[in-house]
């Protein structure tokens, strides 16, 4: 003869319920924290080093090398970018309003793309760039430490990256964080 099941030991413990909530209630947690975080503060280990060394073609003279000596005497701005790049377009007026200031040159490193399409580009919307270094296969923007396009340093004279802005430079950006700290770091090197 059978015996009686007994339901009462097979009943799932109160705290059996709880364990779900708590772990929804830490990744809520983790969920709020993250929205509040701004994406274009990413840090970059490069800060206060010397840029990587380099040597590639030249966007508008494929037979001359840029290097990373190119980058040292002055204070500049190096912008990482490319034509398949929506966020590039949207910064360009700001570049070429930056260049037209004559404040601070600005050096270019073309990115994963075609050559051809970057001298398109520049021919239709106008030149802000000093100088671009052809990156074609994306090898030295690694090096860089670049996420995706556009992303911005400012060098100082000596060739060391002090700053990186990642996503396109509004005209807010350039007013309120890049050109004070360029203006700083010239007053330091007049000091």
């Amino acid at each position: 003869m059978s015996q009686p099941i007994d339901n009462q030991d097979k009943k799932p413990k109160f705290g059996f319920y709880l364990l779900p909530l708590a772990i929804f209630g830490v990744l809520m947690v983790f969920f709020v924290v993250g929205l509040g975080l701004n994406p274009r503060l990413v840090p970059s280990p490069l800060i206060n080093q010397p840029v990587p060394e380099f040597s590639l073609p030249k966007l508008k003279q494929a037979d001359v090398m840029f290097q990373q000596t190119d980058l040292k005497g002055e204070v500049s701005l190096l912008n990482i970018w490319a034509t398949w790049c929506t966020s590039c377009r949207q910064e360009h007026a700001v570049l070429m309003k930056i260049a037209q200031s004559k404040e601070v040159p600005i050096y270019g490193l073309f990115y994963k793309d075609d050559p051809t399409n970057g001298n398109i580009w520049l021919k239709n919307l106008g030149d802000p760039y000093r100088a671009n270094a052809v990156d074609r296969d994306g090898r030295i923007g690694i090096e860089w430490g670049a996420y995706g396009t556009p992303e911005t340093f400012i060098i100082d004279k000596q060739g060391v990256i002090r700053y990186k802005h990642v996503g396109p430079i509004r005209w807010q950006d350039w007013q309120t964080v890049l050109l004070p700290m360029i203006q700083k770091l010239r007053a330091a090197d007049d000091a």
